[in-house]
């Protein structure tokens, strides 16, 4: 029997220094984490990160090498998948191609034990449609479904049996990119509606901003970081997280000056640019080799004729070397001599001001030190 643990209420799941080999491969390294009830916790990390053998220990198809899993104040060690109240939605979604849609929902609950009364089964498969809003659809068989559709059976089979935890193992990866970001909307409000924690491993860093209230960003079977979408974004621990978690320009150079503001860092072409230290990071040392981040939307552009339209605390001149529409801001990489090659993202607004800018312009670009953020290297 599942053993109590006493731990800390509001919280569904917990990994205590939590390692799993696959022989001499360390799949996930000493991970410690906890996922408060009701939430939105997304692993995000690219592949062989150990995301997946994370989830894949939640829903109890490994045990771990060391440490502990809690699930609802119980350990889970050497727990079988089958008396875990959590439920998983794959990437394929796994559904019965020879049942229609009320049976591969109900299927579930008809492997309980005692079975539920047929009516009982009945009026849950179609409470449970109704929520993922396929109710209508009972009859259907899986091949006459859209993939959204079938996505939404996937997961109104794992809710049927009202589970303390669905896990969502990269479930959107099939769909196309506007499905995609429909069922996303749909997820969120999904979640909000049955306040259930739902655990999402995703390698995609949209995905993971646009639905999670929690994200722990993982790299080498390590946790780098747990925050929320706007931390991560804003204020990432280090610049492998500026880096993974949307676009950055990244500047190396050594740390000449080092306080509680920030930190000056000296590039190899001699000059020193200034940025503030992360509210989630730590600040760089004197003499330590270091990088300097800059978000593209934080990086202006304008005319080199004429009077520009900013004023930075760092300005430049470069060359538009190419230019990318993407609907609501344009993207451009420019050339700015020592500095490289810059991401520079305008806003519709700034194009609209600016009549936007072609490859071979020659243009101003600039940023305030308070955009750049300093990480030791």
């Amino acid at each position: 029997m599942p053993v109590q643990t006493g731990n800390q209420q509001g919280i569904d799941i917990e990994f205590l220094g939590v390692t799993k080999k696959f022989d001499d491969l360390v799949a996930v390294d000493d991970v410690s984490l906890s996922v408060k009830s009701g939430s939105f916790f997304s692993l995000l990390g690219p592949s062989g990160c150990g995301k997946t053998t994370s989830l894949r220990m939640i829903a109890g198809f490994e045990q771990p090498t060391s440490g502990d899993v809690i699930i609802g104040g119980q350990t889970m060690v050497g727990v079988p998948a089958y008396k875990r109240h959590v439920n998983m939605v794959f990437q394929n979604y796994s559904l019965f191609p020879h049942l229609n849609v009320a049976d591969n929902v109900a299927y579930g609950l008809r492997q309980q034990r005692p079975r539920p009364a047929k009516s009982d089964i009945t009026r849950r498969v179609g409470e449970t449609l109704e929520l993922v809003r396929l109710d209508g659809f009972e009859r259907r068989r899986v091949w006459e479904l859209s993939g959204g559709q079938q996505q939404r059976v996937a997961l109104a089979r794992a809710l049927i049996n009202r589970p303390t935890v669905l896990l969502l193992d990269e479930p959107l990866a099939a769909l196309d990119r506007q499905l995609r970001q429909e069922m996303q909307i749909e997820l969120q409000t999904l979640q909000r509606d049955v306040g259930i924690t739902f655990v999402l491993v995703t390698h995609d860093q949209e995905e993971a901003l646009s639905m999670s209230d929690t994200i722990c960003v993982m790299l080498d079977g390590r946790v780098i970081q747990i925050g929320s979408p706007h931390e991560l974004y804003d204020e990432p621990g280090n610049h492998y997280v500026a880096g993974f978690v949307g676009k950055s320009n990244f500047f190396d150079g050594q740390v000449v000056e080092s306080n509680q503001d920030g930190a000056s860092i000296r590039l190899a072409n001699g000059q020193v640019l200034k940025g503030r230290v992360s509210r989630s990071g730590s600040r760089p040392g004197q003499g330590r080799n270091a990088k300097l981040v800059v978000r593209p939307e934080l990086i202006h552009i304008g005319a080199l004729n004429g009077k520009a339209n900013f004023t930075s605390d760092v300005v430049t001149t470069a060359l538009v070397k190419n230019r990318i529409f993407l609907g609501g801001e344009t993207e451009y990489l420019v050339g700015a001599g020592d500095f490289g090659d810059i991401l520079v993202h305008a806003s519709k607004q700034a194009e609209n001001i600016s009549g936007g800018f072609s490859p071979g312009d020659q243009v101003n670009i600039g940023w305030d030190n308070n955009s750049a953020l300093a990480f030791e290297d």
